[in-house]
């Protein structure tokens, strides 16, 4: 961020179980399962409202605010001083404390050490690719990074039908796993004396 506050708890990706709701709260009761959600809807301004957005005017990401929106305090302390949090989430955390616009109830039967990934790897990578990049079916696509984002966004050109899906990556040992989600081609800039970019155009 740029102007980062510490002590902060860490961490936007989870899955949980709803303790307690706050004044208010009608959209979830204890028990809920939820997966936290670091780009927030509040339903009511014009970009939860539209299509074409989610960056939401009240819950959009900010990695400066270490506080909650509605008092501006935190909610996490330690000897009387407060510990700031993260992106609305601090999931590195027993315990959380997150705006219900930034919740999402999810089935109950899910496994949270599973579905825990949908709350920002998954829903990140495959959204950008089916939501902003909108490969055409046949089309060629090359995806950087072939973690937890990188393999979701294959998944989604693979979706998509992109015939030819390129994975770049310095670990080799990736391409076996990107063969799951559509890989069909692997490039290790480590292996190339010119930049990766000029690989690919010649690929």
């Amino acid at each position: 961020g740029q102007t980062p506050v510490f002590p902060r708890i860490l961490g936007h990706e989870a899955g949980g179980i709803v303790e307690s709701v706050g004044e208010g709260v009608t959209e979830l009761v204890p028990g809920d399962h939820v997966l936290p959600v670091f780009t927030g809807e509040c339903k009511d301004c014009a970009h939860c409202k539209s299509e074409e957005s989610n960056l939401c005017d009240l819950l959009r990401i900010n990695v400066d605010r270490g506080v909650m929106i509605g008092d501006g305090q935190s909610r996490f302390t330690i000897n009387g001083k407060p510990i700031f949090r993260f992106v609305g989430t601090s999931t590195f955390s027993e315990y959380t404390v997150i705006h219900v616009g930034s919740l999402a109830k999810i089935n109950s039967e899910a496994p949270l050490d599973k579905v825990c990934v949908l709350s920002c790897g998954i829903s990140t990578g495959l959204g950008a690719t089916l939501n902003v990049a909108k490969p055409k079916k046949g089309s060629t696509v090359a995806i950087f990074g072939l973690g937890a984002v990188g393999l979701a966004a294959m998944e989604g050109a693979r979706m998509a039908g992109a015939s030819r899906i390129i994975g770049v990556d310095l670990n080799p040992a990736k391409y076996e796993q990107a063969k799951k989600f559509g890989c069909t081609d692997f490039v290790n800039p480590k292996d190339h004396t010119k930049p990766v970019q000029e690989v690919l155009v010649e690929m």
